[in-house]
């Protein structure tokens, strides 16, 4: 559980990184390039992220598992490695020329805009990071992003100054993603041998990599295609509001779902050595964690969205308050739902589960959008991707409920959204002291944040490994 915890630190202090460079981003880049600028560079993102899916398949979760399974061997990791890599080097190849070919005929909108966003693709057809996931090896991957990202922010602030810098802002967002895939690769060459991959095991690893790419594209549909949908249903500034409101809300999910990144490949591991019993004990503690941040961070943003969006975003982003207050609440689906699915499906290569829960998770975002987009906008699509998440969680419990003891995990979670209520409460009538907008959000997460360790002080206390610290002070 060590090194559980120890890759779990390294993730979130990532997720923590993630979360505070927005507050520095986000406001500059919503100022200078403005809602239609912002929607512009986020329709040609979610075209593209289609054939960034192909080019990986499903190779990011199938690579994690392989990985995790034959890791104390070399001779089996560097043969699982070449093949499931060959796999990934044909379909990203071949997606580079699909989107080539996509460019030349369609011409589409934001063309020059869109050309530079090939270069995601390239980046897709160096990503590696499932072979360190799978070997738990989050130290080196986290430091680099930590470097790059930083780099990035720094290059956003000296190039990006007008609002006619949307291509800047795409070329700088796009080469970062491309560096940091290719500076793993000598870290990993140094841990596998060459070995070129026969047909029967390249044959072998395609078939999972194929079904686990049925829910990533299913995901994908309820996950990116509504800003497709709101840029060819209405237009880019609403784009922009949905893609505002969704970073918000991503920010703190990125730290509340850190610790099914870790997870996986222990559970993997522990799945194949059949260690069925400790696979529920990490299960039940890793639920309780997730809910007792997850249920904070939703009522918290749903409080602070009137005063903290204008503050945040600047003027021209009033509709992305309501945004974020209903993408919100997608927090707590989503916190309960990967915990089971990074936990257990995955790991225990529930397949096809996973894949008719995303796809019925993807037919319900769509059929919802289609129904309110034209009449509601971007409000239309967020209650599409609340519901979604909803239908998601569900069939997820349903699916593992003889498996698992799905009823204690949410009785336990019922413990954190009472006291999360309370929080709220307290934490909305702030607004009422008539400070200036700053201070009343300063106060809001301050007090929000107290009043919540409080009440959970029991939890909190039991969360601390008192025998790791004094193991770590000998």
């Amino acid at each position: 559980m060590t090194k559980i915890k120890q890759n779990f630190i390294y993730n979130a202090i990532y997720q923590i990184l993630i979360l505070i460079l927005p507050f520095i981003t986000v406001p500059y880049v919503s100022r200078v390039l403005g809602a239609d600028g912002i929607g512009a560079y986020s329709f040609t993102y979610s075209i593209v992220y289609y054939f960034m899916l192909v080019a990986l398949l499903g190779i990011n979760n199938h690579g994690n598992r392989a990985i995790a399974k034959v890791r104390e061997d070399k001779n089996k990791l560097s043969k699982t490695f070449s093949s499931i890599y060959t796999i990934q080097l044909v379909a990203s190849v071949s997606m580079i020329l699909l989107y080539v070919l996509y460019l030349l005929l369609f011409s589409p909108d934001f063309i020059n805009i869109a050309w530079i966003q090939i270069i995601y693709i390239f980046s897709s057809m160096f990503d590696v990071n499932w072979f360190f996931f799978g070997n738990e090896e989050f130290k080196l991957t986290v430091t680099r992003s930590i470097i790059i990202k930083l780099l990035s922010i720094g290059a956003i602030f000296l190039f990006v100054r007008t609002s006619g810098d949307v291509w800047i802002y795409t070329l700088i967002l796009a080469l970062s993603t491309l560096i940091s895939q290719l500076v793993l690769w000598p870290s990993l060459i140094k841990r596998i041998r060459p070995v070129i991959p026969k047909k029967k095991e390249i044959l072998k690893h395609l078939k999972p990599c194929l079904i686990l790419f049925v829910p990533v594209v299913a995901v994908s549909l309820y996950k990116v295609m509504d800003k497709i949908m709101l840029g060819l249903m209405t237009d880019v500034a609403e784009v922009g509001y949905y893609e505002q409101a969704e970073k918000i809300t991503m920010m703190p999910l990125g730290l509340v779902t850190a610790l099914g990144t870790v997870m996986m490949p222990r559970m993997s591991n522990l799945a194949a050595k059949g260690h069925e019993e400790k696979m529920k004990e990490y299960i039940e503690k890793s639920i309780s964690f997730m809910m007792f941040l997850a249920f904070p961070v939703c009522f918290g943003l749903i409080a602070v969205a009137n005063n903290f969006v204008p503050l945040f975003m600047g003027d021209g982003f009033d509709k992305s308050i309501v945004l974020v207050q209903l993408l919100s609440v997608t927090i707590l689906f989503i916190a309960f739902a990967n915990t089971l699915r990074t936990g257990y499906l995955i790991p225990k290569e529930r397949d096809d589960v996973y894949i008719k829960l995303t796809i019925t998770g993807a037919i319900v975002n769509l059929v919802i959008n289609l129904l309110l987009i034209p009449h509601l906008k971007s409000v239309g699509a967020s209650i599409g991707t609340i519901i979604a998440e909803l239908v998601v969680a569900i069939y997820q419990i349903m699916a593992v409920r003889n498996a698992l003891p799905t009823k204690k995990y949410i009785t336990n979670s019922s413990v954190f959204l009472i006291k999360a209520v309370i929080m709220f409460g307290i934490v909305i009538i702030i607004p009422l002291l008539n400070l200036s907008r700053f201070w009343t959000v300063g106060v809001q997460i301050i007090t929000g944040g107290v009043v919540y360790l409080i009440l959970n002080s029991k939890y909190v206390t039991q969360l601390i490994d008192y025998r790791f610290i004094r193991k770590g002070r000998k």
